[in-house]
């Protein structure tokens, strides 16, 4: 009976092999076409972009041609006006004032807070890690009211210095959040040492963990880098003259005149400032995704 049974085994395994490699081709074959489709949907809108700002405003407002191609000819007539007829080149030295500010600001919050509450423990500290990331869960669209009128009680309002002052209150929360759980990731091991050796706790986030968290680090100043260069409410809430106008509001604005659309400056308008986020996230990928996983477990 035991001659039987193994030699009905190999049998058994003979035949399953076939239907895993079967299954598996499936799920690779499956895998493969949602990912085509993905990639196509999300695709299509940067080809339209890109298409569109190389035609000429006749091609563009032609009707009749094909919109997914360029029949006229390429042209960079509609960079060359937006950088030398529009108030383009101001919107995007404003946003990168805006956004170095608040990532320097965010990051130094963050990372003194997120050390103090990941681990400094004192009493109620996990209740304050929690209500500062709860903080981030209020959405902008509740808090410009009140934040506009702190901005012109202050004297801000219609300054590109209003943006500093109150973008940090939505990159400070989720980036302290993620320093939190990166912090607490590292093994105690390494503070115990360093107390050993008569550091301080100042220079143990210098010489230590900011080294060590360094994933962490730059995928939070990504996210702080992205909210800054991308929000639209508080602009459009705070900022009215063309001078102190961001990327996200102003280009809408000044190329968008009753029902007359600039499409072709509108579209490059949009490549232009979508570039230097594009080009952060392409080379530093790994690091975000590391810094974003790491911090979910705990040493």
């Amino acid at each position: 009976m035991t001659a039987t049974a193994v030699a009905v085994e190999p049998a058994g395994r003979a035949k399953s092999r076939p239907s895993l490699a079967r299954n598996r081709r499936w799920a690779l074959g499956t895998s493969y076409v949602f990912l085509v489709l993905f990639a196509i949907f999300f695709l299509t809108p940067p080809y339209y972009m890109i298409v569109t700002s190389f035609k000429s405003d006749a091609e563009v407002a032609h009707m009749a041609t094909n919109p997914w191609i360029i029949a006229n000819g390429v042209t960079l007539d509609q960079y060359k006006l937006l950088f030398t007829q529009t108030d383009f080149l101001i919107y995007f030295r404003n946003t990168a004032i805006v956004t170095i500010c608040v990532v320097v600001i965010t990051m130094v919050v963050s990372i003194l807070a997120a050390f103090s509450l990941g681990r400094m423990k004192f009493w109620g500290s996990g209740i304050l890690a929690t209500g500062i990331f709860l903080t981030y869960l209020v959405p902008d669209t509740l808090l410009f009211i009140p934040l506009f009128q702190i901005v012109r009680g202050l004297g801000l309002l219609n300054s590109y210095w209003s943006l500093v002052l109150v973008y940090p209150t939505l990159t400070v929360p989720f980036c302290t959040w993620i320093m939190i759980g990166y912090f607490q990731s590292i093994p105690k091991e390494l503070d115990e040492a360093a107390l050993i050796d008569g550091a301080g706790h100042m220079q143990m986030l210098l010489k230590i963990f900011i080294p060590v968290a360094l994933p962490g680090i730059i995928a939070a100043t990504i996210f702080a880098f992205t909210v800054s260069w991308a929000a639209f409410v508080y602009p459009l809430a705070f900022l009215y003259s063309s001078d102190q106008q961001v990327l996200t509001v102003g280009t809408v604005t000044s190329l968008i005149r009753a029902d007359v659309y600039k499409w072709g400056m509108l579209m490059a308008g949009a490549l232009v400032a979508a570039a230097p986020p594009l080009v952060i996230y392409a080379f530093l990928m790994d690091y975000y995704i590391a810094g974003l996983t790491a911090g979910a477990t705990k040493g």
